[in-house]
């Protein structure tokens, strides 16, 4: 169904109060900056910003939402004869050789994640939604499997894959802080990558293997 004109309206709204703030947030520092400036600094009320950003962490973390579900989403559009792990792996390759600005790969990172790292607030909220993630992929293993509620594999197969994410992500993260270009950052992960693969035993690799 088209959006309609109400929505785009609200869409938009949302999007620029989202980029005011996170502009505020990387100049003055996560802390430093209040929800009132923010409203103001993006011409709209206080409560205005409330109605879309429940909290001050949504402002700096808007698309968290779509990171959540993201192993997920991988793992159901695996091809025939792939594994989970395998398609994870594979989607991963795929964003660093891009040098996708979706893994961190991009200029102005560092600054992201320098914020990040020096707001307890926002680290806190991290951790949440990685457990979130966790979680996620963890049901969306035993549903793919069939798994029955008891079986462990699922839960302990969703450990590694998540693993799996959190090292690369870690991993960008702390080499874009280092100083390092996205394009030579790339290269660097893609055998860090190997690495990961060498490291997951056979079971976890061939485990959810999509049969024809």
């Amino acid at each position: 169904m088209a959006e309609g004109l109400r929505e785009r309206k609200k869409r938009r709204t949302r999007q620029y109060i989202s980029d005011v703030a996170t502009g505020l947030f990387l100049e003055r520092g996560f802390d430093a900056v209040t929800v009132a400036e923010v409203a103001d600094a993006a011409d709209v009320s206080v409560n205005t910003v409330y109605n879309y950003f429940p909290a001050k962490e949504d402002l700096f973390l808007d698309r968290s939402a779509g990171v959540v579900d993201r192993m997920s989403r991988w793992v159901r559009g695996r091809a025939v004869g792939e594994s989970a792990a395998r398609a994870v792996l594979r989607e991963l390759r795929e964003e660093v050789e891009s040098v996708s600005p979706r893994v961190g790969l991009m200029d102005g990172y560092s600054r992201f994640m320098r914020v990040l790292h020096d707001a307890p607030t926002l680290r806190s909220r991290m951790w949440r939604l990685s457990q979130e993630v966790l979680e996620n992929i963890e049901e969306t293993l035993r549903e793919e499997v069939g798994a029955d509620p008891l079986d462990p594999r699922p839960t302990l197969v969703a450990g590694q894959i998540n693993w799996v994410h959190q090292t690369v992500m870690g991993e960008i993260g702390r080499r874009m802080m280092a100083g390092g270009r996205p394009d030579e950052v790339s290269r660097e992960m893609l055998d860090v990558l190997d690495d990961i693969e060498d490291l997951l035993s056979d079971k976890v690799l061939n485990y959810a293997v999509r049969g024809a």
